[in-house]
């Protein structure tokens, strides 16, 4: 059993209440530092939770990949599924709420609610849902789509273009008591809004020119099943309204039809934009909004996790090599190498397309970096940008804490008050570290 910090009486009564009423839940102040854990919360964590402790630093520790750290350190909301610090191979759920002043509504601190996630995937690869990986951020949005498949809710799938969006939608329905029904995808962007309407919703006869019969749409059509709307940030303000119906009545009208019909559909919708966002541009209606962000999933993006580019490469040439007439077993290390340091703003299916275009484009078993599309191997054709962006990340590969601290720094645009808040240290410890790396010259 991990020790438990020492309190005050005083402290430790408002642990005690914060514990009955939050159950295990961490208070930080405004420097991301914990000024009171709950006895759950450590025993949950599995590790001690000293006073002052910067919950960056408790949280993630030394991992090179800190999304959650980064999203703290931006004051942005934290959702999601990390490895227990301690021994074991537990996951835990953090969830942020932000405490704020009521006059000024500035934001003072932030309280963490925890929660246990079950075990963690077992190491090494996984193919979940036709979705390989070996990456702990991708276990772990399995984890949550295993959890959230069962309970007929909705849920919002997040993540960029390219990411798999439809791959989790279809996985949540196949993990579903709804399996046996059927699975309706439609993109909301790639109609216009009066195609996209009967698409939906379908219509009865006599509704335009050409309606010459009653048709159904994808509601009616994935009744006992699952609709699975992408891209729905892109449906027209006036659609929303009758989407929004929908979802709430359980019933749909088709396009030139009186009568509603009952449907049972569950819904599930993706984006890479923030729906907040769009509320608050008000190109997105909010109560349409909470009906459908029910469950939020994120998808990480390929650049996030890069071990993951050899174990993809690998699988999609198996995959290539049974229908192209070119037979590649290798890929040479330098052409590795570019793939690896690449951004991938189309993530996986811009490697899947990048692998396409190098066996048309190559001869012979190795794949070889004059096979890759010319933006790969010189980004300045494309504007694209490397995930190594200066000679000092090449410099500094050898050292784990050079390297983190340089990535960091590159994300926060240089800012090291941002960066040590990430990093979980202070900013006077940040530069010492920098200095005794040599690293104080390079940013």
């Amino acid at each position: 059993m991990p020790r438990k910090s020492p309190a005050k009486p005083a402290e430790d009564v408002v642990a005690r209440a914060l514990e009955v009423a939050s159950g295990a839940a961490l208070v930080l102040d405004a420097e991301l530092r914990v000024v009171l854990a709950t006895p759950q919360a450590t025993e949950l964590l599995g590790v001690d939770i000293p006073p002052n402790v910067p919950a960056p630093k408790l949280l993630c520790g030394d991992n090179e990949k800190r999304p959650v750290a980064e999203a703290l350190a931006e004051g942005r909301s934290v959702q999601a599924i990390l490895p227990q610090r301690g021994p074991g191979r537990r996951l835990v759920r953090v969830r942020s709420l932000p405490v704020t002043l009521e006059t000024s509504h500035a934001r003072v601190g932030t309280l963490l609610l925890l929660e246990d996630a079950g075990e963690s995937f077992e190491e090494g690869e996984v193919l979940f849902q036709g979705m390989w990986t070996q990456d702990p951020a991708m276990k772990a949005m399995f984890r949550v789509l295993e959890r959230v498949a069962g309970d007929d809710v909705t849920v919002l799938v997040r993540g960029e273009t390219g990411s798999g969006k439809e791959l989790v939608a279809a996985a949540i329905h196949a993990l579903s008591g709804r399996r046996k029904g059927p699975f309706r995808a439609i993109n909301c962007a790639a109609l216009p809004s009066h195609l996209l309407e009967s698409e939906l919703f379908g219509h009865a006869r006599g509704a335009f020119t050409g309606a010459v019969r009653d048709t159904p749409g994808h509601v009616q059509l994935a009744h006992r099943g699952t609709l699975f709307l992408d891209e729905v940030a892109e449906l027209p303000l006036e659609l929303q309204a009758k989407l929004l119906r929908v979802v709430e009545t359980r019933t749909v009208i088709p396009v030139g039809a009186r009568e509603p019909v009952p449907v049972d559909v569950r819904f599930v919708s993706a984006t890479h934009r923030a729906l907040r966002k769009e509320v608050e541009a008000g190109r997105f209606r909010a109560d349409l909004m909470y009906r459908l962000r029910v469950i939020p999933v994120f998808i990480p993006s390929l650049r996030e996790r890069p071990d993951d580019i050899p174990l993809l490469v690998e699988k999609f040439m198996a995959e290539r090599n049974e229908t192209s007439r070119r037979k590649v077993e290798r890929v040479a290390p330098a052409a590795m190498t570019i793939l690896r340091r690449y951004s991938w703003p189309g993530n996986v299916r811009e490697l899947k397309n990048v692998l396409a275009y190098a066996y048309a484009m190559g001869d012979g078993p190795t794949l070889a970096p004059a096979d890759l599309p010319p933006e790969l191997v010189d980004p300045k054709l494309s504007g694209a940008e490397l995930v190594s962006p200066s000679p000092a990340s090449e410099a500094h590969s050898e050292n784990p804490e050079a390297r983190r601290i340089l990535e960091v720094l590159g994300r926060t645009g240089g800012n090291r008050q941002r960066a040590a808040q990430i990093l979980g240290m202070s900013r006077v410890t940040l530069w010492r570290r920098m200095r005794e790396l040599g690293l104080a010259e390079q940013a």
